[in-house]
């Protein structure tokens, strides 16, 4: 069994930040509507590289953006807002990673950006978009 197949609660600090394939789909903002549907917009968190899909302050994130969620073994479950992709999300309903996932091609992202899971370049900052959220809607993967 590989270290990423193991239970999330048995994953160290390391495996556990490892395990994320950088999409940065939990980045873009998000819309609610009154039947709890979740709409994913391609509007990026100000501290989203938009061109890298990283978090240009990832140690302060919660600091800065109090709306932002530390993922923890603990709380991943109740994190309704995860793509059904997200490898955390995966791991806790007992699921395998999708067969893009970095860590089944030794790191590389390509295969991830191929099939249109990664924001990178397919974005726009909050700090550069000042429309209506509804107008930029988006079904990820974009392709």
């Amino acid at each position: 069994m590989s270290w990423y197949e193991k239970p999330l609660q048995e994953l160290t600090t390391a495996e556990w930040e490892a395990l994320c394939d950088g999409c940065g789909q939990c980045c873009v903002n998000q819309l609610l509507d009154e039947e709890d549907n979740l709409y994913s917009t391609d509007v990026a968190c100000q501290l989203l590289d938009t061109e890298t899909a990283r978090c240009t302050d990832y140690a302060n994130r919660s600091q800065r953006v109090p709306a932002c969620v530390t993922l923890t073994p603990k709380n991943i479950e109740d994190v309704y807002f995860m793509p059904a992709t997200c490898a955390y999300r995966l791991r806790a309903q007992g699921q395998p990673l999708p067969k893009w996932h970095p860590l089944k091609h030794n790191g590389s992202k390509e295969p991830m950006k191929k099939a249109g899971y990664c924001v990178a370049g397919q974005c726009i900052s909050e700090r550069k978009y000042s429309g209506d959220l509804e107008d930029r809607i988006v079904t990820w993967p974009l392709n």
